[in-house]
């Protein structure tokens, strides 16, 4: 007995590791072709003529096992009803033999048929049998059959695929060792029969199930579990029990199944053995088409997201797909290859017709010749920066402070520098960089100019003789706050919601990418155009203030200018070409960086430049003088530098100036004082120096320090 168990648990433990290899991919070219072979024999049964078909041969069996675990109530079942019979006796109890027969049809709904055998064990002929069968309806109760193969006294019919008889020389004995590998202790594992399958691992069943085969009694696909009834407490073999269950409800499901989704009804040997081309298409399983039924293909291949085909709209069955591929195999038709293969769509597309582009073109060398001109655009800032500061002695320069000069410039050069951010095709870093050179640029420039303004302003304003003293270091004071809280706001953006891409479509229907815009633009861009309505209203306040090189004036309308482009640009995106392709909006960024950027250079450094140029760069503004502008009045309010030591000619120049209003006004004291003291000496009325014209020009608006503004000598009345 130990002899034998060592012998059975060997031989269990040999078969788990060659069923473990088989399922892990050892044999999977020999797993594939039975596949194959029982997806053809399938749908041999589903177009063959059933009559024809069933003349030939009453069963059509498969080579691939079914997951017999779905009736392991069946199972059970029977089992039971061995041991019962084992106990009781298999060739006394006819009546015993039909009720537990009819009783294993009635019990269970996919049970069609039972039967019990009591065999001969040295003839191996049939001594009684219990055959019992499912009426074709389904309705009503079970009929008690009787079968050729069954007749009394002779052997089973061995194309029963429960049943197999190898030669009529051997014993009942080496039969039944042949089909359930039974054994004793004198000789070796007996061969399973190819007609049962291997049972789960690591589970003891008393009997075998079938693969499953196609009846033609039936007109169902049918798997049926026998078990053996040895006598009680000897060897041998007295009979079995076998019964068929109906697998037809079953569904041959090819497609790939969804990760951890439980599929009760379909065989699950046969997924993934569609034969549509992966990388393309993908398999759709209809499960709504013929239910009772087994059917190769009984799925679509569908075109996968990003391809198209020209053909059936890319919606292919997989009956006319199996063909394809068995004639691909057979002969080498290129039928599958060029027909039932999707097509890759055009770059970015995800869903296509045809061959049709989907991203929008980006004219390159258009792109190139802008970026170019703006790069150019930003080496002469950066050129007049130097130059700027080779000629800072030069009074057109000195007085109009270099050093907000130079800020303006290099705000100017990081505006020119978003050209360079938005050039290629955009992502977040494009962005990222887009997003800092606008507005940096726009602050440190746009703050610059105005704090230049504000303080002309200031000292525009005052009315009192006292002048207004705002030196550089005041201004730059006022400017750093501005810009800092600019670069928290951009910082924080920049960490906290990073500026990424969106996708959008132009008027052709083509997409691409540019930055998305959400509230930290909207909060932005409500801050920029409260900022340039502060500055539009300074510089509206100093419309009448006259400066030297008329500066004020130039700095005002460079203001404007940019206010008035940046609402243009604003209109252009959003009302006259919100869906304009990406050259086109590549072409508005561009023109709006001139028209702004450059146009500011122009206005605040063109007439500078050329005053030098021309060698009048170290020159007083003539014509400013002739209006009241003293030398020391400037954009600065306070002088030229009042850091540096004081400038000899320039104090000569004022005391000059000042000894000239001194003389005017002394000499003009003393006509009023002689005709107001000589009765023989009577000013003429209405007359330059009369009384009531004295006093109205003493108190002239257009005096701005009463007498201290210059007049006429008498000697020019």
């Amino acid at each position: 007995m130990g002899k034998k168990d060592l012998s059975w648990k060997s031989y269990t433990l040999t078969t788990t590791i060659l069923i473990n290899f088989v399922l892990g991919g050892g044999n999977a070219h020999v797993r594939k072709k039975d596949i194959e072979s029982s997806l053809q024999d399938i749908h041999d049964v589903a177009i063959a003529s059933l009559g024809d078909f069933c003349n030939k041969k009453q069963f059509k069996s498969l080579t691939v096992p079914l997951d017999t675990l779905k009736f392991e109530s069946v199972r059970q079942k029977a089992d039971l009803a061995a041991t019962l019979l084992q106990d009781l006796g298999v060739a006394h109890h006819n009546g015993l033999q039909d009720a537990i027969s009819k009783n294993l049809i009635v019990t269970d709904k996919s049970v069609l048929s039972s039967r019990i055998l009591a065999i001969n064990a040295s003839t191996g002929s049939i001594v009684n049998c219990a055959w019992w069968q499912k009426q074709i309806s389904d309705i009503g109760e079970p009929k008690k059959i009787s079968d050729t193969g069954m007749e009394i006294g002779q052997r089973p019919n061995s194309e029963y695929p429960w049943y197999v008889i190898v030669s009529q020389n051997i014993g009942v004995w080496y039969i039944i060792r042949y089909i359930f590998r039974y054994e004793d202790a004198d000789s070796s594992p007996g061969v399973r029969s190819p007609k049962f399958i291997e049972s789960p691992p690591n589970v003891a069943y008393k009997g075998w199930w079938t693969f499953p085969y196609y009846s033609c009694s039936n007109r169902k696909w049918i798997v049926s579990y026998s078990v053996p009834i040895p006598p009680p407490g000897r060897r041998g073999l007295k009979g079995f029990l076998s019964l068929d269950v109906d697998v037809s409800y079953l569904e041959v499901n090819q497609c790939e199944t969804i990760r951890n989704q439980q599929v009760n009804n379909e065989i699950s040997i046969f997924h993934g053995s569609h034969k549509c081309h992966n990388f393309s298409t993908k398999c759709i399983y209809r499960s709504n088409l013929n239910q009772e039924t087994w059917t190769r293909g009984k799925y679509h291949c569908v075109c996968r997201s990003g391809f198209y085909s020209e053909y059936h709209q890319g919606i292919f069955n997989g009956t006319l797909v199996e063909i394809a591929w068995s004639e691909y195999l057979k002969t080498g038709s290129k039928s599958w290859e060029l027909i039932f293969q999707c097509k890759k769509c055009a770059p970015g597309c995800l869903f296509c017709q045809d061959p049709s582009p989907c991203l929008a073109t980006y004219h390159w060398p258009f792109r190139i010749t802008l970026l170019t001109f703006s790069i150019i655009c930003v080496i002469c800032t950066i050129i007049l920066i130097l130059y700027m500061y080779k000629h800072r002695k030069l009074k057109v320069f000195k007085v109009a402070s270099p050093i907000f000069l130079s800020i303006t410039l290099l705000g100017c050069a990081t505006m020119y520098l978003e050209m360079a951010a938005i050039f290629p095709i955009l992502d977040q870093y494009s962005c990222i960089a887009t997003k800092w050179s606008r507005h940096l640029g726009f602050c440190v420039t746009y703050t610059a100019l105005l704090m230049k303004t504000w303080r002309v302003s200031l000292t525009y304003r005052v009315k009192s003789a006292h002048k207004v003293k705002l030196t550089d270091k005041q201004l730059l004071q006022w400017m750093v706050p501005i810009i800092l809280v600019m670069l928290i706001y951009l910082g924080t953006w920049t960490v906290s919601d990073t500026p990424n891409t969106e996708e959008i479509v132009d008027n052709a229907g083509l997409r691409f990418k540019q930055c998305l815009y959400n509230w930290w633009d909207h909060s932005l861009a409500i801050g920029e155009v409260l900022f340039l309505a502060w500055g539009i209203r300074v510089c509206y306040n100093v419309r009448n203030a006259e400066s030297l090189y008329n500066e004020a004036r130039l700095i005002s309308y460079a203001i404007y200018n940019i206010a008035i482009v940046n609402i243009m640009m604003i209109a252009f995106h959003l009302f006259i070409f919100p869906r304009a392709g990406p050259d086109i909006k590549y072409l508005l960024g561009f023109i709006r960086t001139q028209l702004s950027t450059s146009t500011t250079i122009a206005l605040v450094f063109g007439p500078k430049i050329i005053r030098v140029l021309r060698g009048q760069g170290d020159q007083w503004d003539n014509r400013a003088r002739s209006r009241g502008v003293t030398a020391s009045f400037s954009l600065n309010g306070i002088g030229l530098v009042p850091e540096e030591a004081p400038d000899l000619f320039q104090e000569n120049e004022e005391l000059k100036e000042e000894i000239q209003k001194l003389a005017a006004q002394i000499e003009f004291m003393k006509i009023i004082h002689m005709e107001s003291n000589n009765r023989h000496v009577k000013p003429k009325s209405g007359g330059y120096f009369s009384i009531q014209n004295t006093t109205s020009l003493i108190h002239s608006p257009l005096t701005k320090t009463g007498l201290n503004q210059p007049t006429k000598p008498p000697d020019e009345m």
